[in-house]
């Protein structure tokens, strides 16, 4: 997944978005996290990715549900010491420019 589709960088994260456009629907939109041990230890490490899922569980609400959208967000380290603000900007800006350039690719 995260070889295709398109990616976009931030400060705190990359996102990695993909449209599936295989003929098996699994419905809706998808999230994966990765968070590598660069980021920091396991306490760290759980703690980003916690803060991630809550807010990944936020934007899904504003996708489309029909969309057969696949994202998979990947922690930098600065993910650590950012604010909830400015996980959310990322994320959210991130999100928006991957999916346009994954749906552009598609069609």
């Amino acid at each position: 997944m995260v070889r295709r589709g398109a990616r976009k960088g931030r400060r705190t994260m990359v996102v990695h978005a993909h449209v599936d456009s295989s003929p098996v629907r699994v419905g809706g939109p998808r999230f994966g996290l990765i968070v590598s041990k660069s980021v920091g230890d396991s306490v760290t490490r759980h703690r980003v990715s916690r803060r991630l899922r809550h807010l990944a569980a936020e934007l899904i609400t504003e996708l489309e549900p029909a969309d057969d959208l696949l994202v998979v967000i990947r922690a930098n380290k600065a993910a650590v010491t950012a604010s909830h603000a400015d996980l959310r900007r990322d994320l959210r800006t991130g999100l928006t420019s991957a999916t346009e350039r994954a749906r552009e690719e598609t069609r």
